[in-house]
């Protein structure tokens, strides 16, 4: 009997044997696919859990910014005259009024010089020395500042137009700087303090190539020592600021005074014809808001736990975490919290009594008319809510947040140990899955050897059965 050599399963004999194993595989892929289920609920409710993570989080940030004592003392200012006299609260100036009265502007010197015919003329080579200091104008004398270095410029072949000199005299950082003034009569060079203030004025001695330090041509027209040579006209001397507040004189080289009143920074915009009242009073309106935002963050964190545990009759489908008694009882524990008293300060004991009202659902409804009123009481709210007394019943209702939502967030908190759960749990379910993959490869191939043997065998058989039905043929046919 002829044999030949089967090349794929199922063809000799027709048994489908990738569709046997196929079929056999998926029932022993069940065990898989059932973990992988209960993978993808477990990487949902560690995606939910970090979701609690970072609202809780936020309900600590906002409670611990009303323990901070710098909650309470934020200031706004007003001026009766601000384009005269303004000033901006730092939020540790204590409430007042200042009166204030302004006799002069602080100033930077400014000097222009000659006219030339325009920006590109020529003037000439040589070497201007700067030095900053105060001018004493009757009679002209000038003193260098104390320990300041005169800065020289020098200005060679090439460089010697106004808009290079221009130019040389911005880099050289020289306390002044320079700018070109163009109209109909030409050009001129017009040179500041790039400061205000008394010591900010200048002095520029000039070395001429052209051998005459002392006339109006070459370099030296920009010459400005009233006690030497000058050939530039002075529009202003530098000047420092004089004001009194409440009677007190003030000297200032700046008009912007930061170290005069204590949280404030006062700026003067001009002369007052009269005295310029500014009013220091607490700013309700920062500290109602940190109040508010607390209230929010709180409303935001019961509003995702309601959510996350909620079941919808109507899809019927329930939150990642419905039944997950760390979410449930982590709601139960803050609605308590909200809903109890505190012996922080005898002026108020529940969030009611200052306008947060707790709701039905867990929530705080802000009612402004209360939260007003409260305000008003700026010292026993500050105790409501700050006071600390390391978990006693007097503590204010912001430190027993701040504490419950940091020991909810630390290594062994609520939070933490439930996400740390979750991810050994997810971590053995990868690796079980794991194993059962290369169980199943083996199982394959064990299957995949077993029916190919099979199909072998029974294509042999049926070729067997083949020749001696030929040969029962032949022999009828012989013996007819």
């Amino acid at each position: 009997m002829a044999t030949g050599t089967i090349s794929s399963a199922g063809v000799g004999s027709g048994l489908d044997v990738n569709s046997i194993v196929t079929q056999l595989m998926a029932l022993e892929r069940k065990p898989i696919d059932l973990l992988g289920v209960t993978k993808t609920k477990l990487d949902a409710q560690l995606s939910s859990f970090g979701k609690l993570q970072s609202a809780m989080s936020a309900v600590g940030d906002a409670a611990r910014a009303l323990t901070s004592a710098s909650a309470w003392t934020p200031t706004t200012v007003s001026s009766s005259d601000a384009a005269a006299v303004s000033a901006i609260s730092q939020g540790s100036s204590p409430p007042g009024n200042y009166s204030v009265e302004v006799s002069k502007l602080a100033a930077a010197q400014s000097v222009t010089s000659k006219v030339v015919p325009g920006p590109t003329s020529v003037l000439g080579t040589g070497t201007l020395t700067i030095e900053l200091g105060k001018w004493f104008t009757d009679p002209p004398d000038f003193t260098p500042n104390s320990g300041a270095s005169s800065v020289s410029i020098t200005i060679a072949p090439g460089d010697d137009t106004l808009e290079k000199i221009r130019d040389r005299i911005n880099a050289a950082g020289a306390g002044i700087s320079a700018s070109i003034v163009n109209d109909s009569s030409g050009a001129r060079l017009a040179i500041r303090s790039t400061q205000t203030g008394e010591t900010n004025g200048f002095r520029i001695q000039v070395a001429d190539d052209d051998g005459n330090n002392g006339d109006a041509s070459g370099l030296s027209m920009l010459a400005f020592d009233p006690a030497g040579s000058n050939q530039m006209t002075p529009a202003q001397y530098a000047s420092n600021a004089e004001l009194t507040i409440n009677n007190i004189p003030i000297n200032s080289a700046s008009n912007t005074l930061t170290d005069v009143l204590d949280g404030l920074t006062v700026n003067v915009q001009r002369v007052t014809t009269g005295p310029v009242n500014l009013g220091v009073s607490r700013d309700t309106a920062t500290i109602k808001k940190t109040i508010t935002d607390f209230a929010t963050a709180y409303n935001t964190m019961v509003k995702l736990v309601r959510e996350q545990t909620a079941y919808n009759e109507g899809s019927k489908t329930g939150g990642a975490l419905q039944g997950d008694r760390t979410a449930v009882g982590l709601l139960n524990q803050m609605r308590s919290m909200i809903g109890g008293s505190s012996g922080a300060t005898t002026a108020f004991t529940r969030l009611a009594d200052i306008g947060l009202d707790p709701q039905r659902d867990g929530t705080l409804k802000v009612v402004d008319s209360k939260l007003d009123g409260a305000l008003g009481r700026m010292d026993d709210l500050k105790a409501f809510f700050s006071r600390n007394e390391v978990g006693t019943a007097n503590d204010g209702f912001a430190t027993m947040l701040r504490d419950f939502a940091d020991n909810s967030l630390s290594t062994d908190g609520l939070l933490t140990t439930k996400q740390a759960g979750l991810q050994s749990r997810i971590g053995a379910i990868g690796k079980q899955s794991a194993a059962l993959e290369d169980r199943l490869t083996l199982t394959e191939a064990r299957l995949r050897a077993q029916y190919t043997k099979l199909d072998t065998n029974m294509a042999a058989l049926s070729g067997l059965q083949a020749y001696v039905s030929q040969q029962v043929a032949q022999w009828n046919r012989s013996t007819g």
